[in-house]
């Protein structure tokens, strides 16, 4: 069971996910490009949190959308400024991920932060955040 199920998706929405391509994108990608970034990325609560928001299907459709394309971008591994380019790599993910959870953070919950920290508490032990 994932940290959002009963709280935030359902069992079936969990399993399918919406037609979205994005979403889809990012579920593949998103914790094995977290696991490179996490040092980089001064506000990794805020990012994993709107991971869960993004995932929320009560979450606002515009704002599942800017998440998703901003979590889409920090995942795809050919953008502006090669991640893996020492210091500055994820610079333009940061600003990127920086303005949208700015545009969305009305929408970010106590139940995704507490999944957000749930997740960073399974990922610090070395297991793969549900």
């Amino acid at each position: 069971m994932s940290a959002l199920e009963g709280e935030i998706l359902e069992p079936d929405q969990a399993a399918t996910g919406s037609n979205n391509g994005d979403e889809a994108y990012v579920r593949a990608g998103f914790w094995k490009t977290f696991k490179k970034a996490a040092s980089q990325v001064p506000f990794a609560e805020e990012l994993v949190a709107s991971y869960y928001c993004a995932l929320d299907p009560d979450t606002p459709g515009k704002s599942r959308a800017v998440l998703f394309g901003a979590l889409a971008y920090f995942v795809m591994p050919f953008d502006a400024v090669p991640d893996i380019l020492a210091l500055v790599g994820f610079s333009d993910d940061i600003a990127v991920l920086t303005l949208a959870i700015a545009t969305i953070r009305a929408n970010m919950t106590d139940a995704h932060r507490i999944a957000a920290r749930k997740a960073l508490a399974e990922a610090s032990e070395d297991r793969q955040p549900e």
